[in-house]
């Protein structure tokens, strides 16, 4: 006896789906096939050949992989792409001894961005077909897919622009099986002449325009493990976790970017840097393990925290801090200078005497990262630190 055939899955019409994104929370939806992202392989390899990944995997780990949409899912034909902004206001107040946090990871946004996604997944599902969300995923390069779609243009900071909207969004897809005609057309280039996000890295880390150097941006390297270049800590500043200076000075963002919700503000902008340097390990993976840290390792944490709390407290941008909070500072990095842990000792180190605690420092250390830090000390090919965004409007 034969099988019961099954019924033809239901044609899938992309306004449709558009409209089911945009009323679960996406606040832009494209679409486009699955053919592979030859163009962006290429690319890839080019900035591996030069060295400008330093020792990022992620898409970089597997080009191949991360260019062919249609390995995604069996059979897959077509991706619904969509951008959820992120972009909401700021606190008031930057409370003592705080440390930034990237706005991305001000709150989950990737979980409500898949949230978002899964809608439009279940829908489609509904009609018959098959359907798999990807976000903040290694397994495609959701940029180039947005790109592709027609959300967006490939801003000079690598971020990609969404028309009168800017580059505050986070980025995933649906990939299924279903025949989804695309209409998209390539957006055209916003940029102009502006160089403006070049000038404000704080680490000069855009070499060329699109192209970021990892091994200078800050982003990758408050990630990425080992010792902090001391050329770069003095630039680092205040920041902890992410940088997002190259999409502060933009233009686009300065006169399109608007607050997702008048009434929400993120909790998560600032996190104190005494008091996560109180935690022990368990802790700070409670706290912080959403962020992405080379296995999820606290020590990059501390490490990361120290060198903020040295330029807190140095005599450029210390004056401000009160004596209480002071003397606190440093109780904890004397015990940090006396950590077993020798990445949390060395960086413990710089951050003394950055904050001008030179009576901590010890005469010498057996150990070789701290005995170089005993060596080198401040002052190795220290960037300029290039203006904050409201810095540069007042110039």
């Amino acid at each position: 006896m034969a099988a019961p055939r099954l019924p033809a899955p239901a044609p899938c019409v992309a306004e449709d789906l558009r409209q089911v994104g945009l009323a679960a929370g996406l606040d832009a939806v494209g679409f486009t096939d699955t053919a592979p992202l030859l163009d962006t392989r290429a690319e890839l390899h080019r900035r591996i050949a030069a060295g400008l990944h330093d020792t990022m995997a992620f898409t970089y780990r597997n080009p191949e992989r991360s260019t062919s949409p249609d390995r995604l899912l069996r059979s897959a034909r077509s991706l619904v792409v969509g951008a959820r902004s992120y972009l909401v206001a700021e606190p008031d107040e930057v409370p003592p001894l705080a440390a930034r946090v990237a706005r991305y990871a001000w709150n989950d946004q990737y979980a409500e961005l898949r949230a978002a996604l899964n809608v439009v997944a279940d829908a489609l599902r509904a009609k018959g077909w098959r359907a798999a969300v990807y976000a903040d995923d290694n397994a495609v390069v959701d940029r180039a897919v947005a790109q592709r779609a027609g959300l967006g243009w490939y801003g000079k900071n690598a971020n990609l622009l969404l028309p009168k909207a800017g580059s505050w969004f986070v980025l995933g897809c649906v990939a299924t099986d279903a025949p989804i005609e695309s209409d998209a057309t390539p957006v055209r280039d916003g940029c102009g002449a502006c160089t403006r996000c070049f000038a404000g890295c704080p680490t000069d880390a855009i070499p060329e325009a699109g192209v970021i150097d990892a091994s200078r941006c800050l982003a990758w390297l408050l990630q990425k493990p080992g010792v902090f270049p001391r050329r770069f800590r003095r630039a680092l500043g205040s920041r902890i976790y992410g940088c997002d200076d190259c999409q502060e000075v933009c233009p686009v963002n300065e006169r399109f970017a608007t607050a997702r919700r008048d009434d929400e503000v993120a909790g998560g902008a600032f996190v104190s840097v005494l008091e996560l340097l109180a935690l022990d390990d368990e802790a700070l993976r409670r706290r912080n393990g959403q962020w992405y840290l080379f296995e999820r390792d606290p020590r990059w944490l501390r490490r990361n925290a120290l060198i903020v709390l040295g330029n807190l407290l140095a005599d450029d941008a210390g004056e401000g801090v009160a004596s209480a909070d002071r003397v606190a500072a440093e109780a904890r990095l004397a015990a940090a200078v006396a950590d077993p842990d020798p990445i949390v000792r060395a960086h413990a180190i710089w951050a003394a005497r950055r904050a001008g605690f030179d009576h901590l420092v010890p005469d010498q250390d057996l150990d070789p990262v701290v005995a170089a830090e005993l060596v080198e000390g401040d002052g190795v090919e220290s960037v300029d630190v290039i203006p904050t965004r409201r810095q540069w409007e007042r110039r």
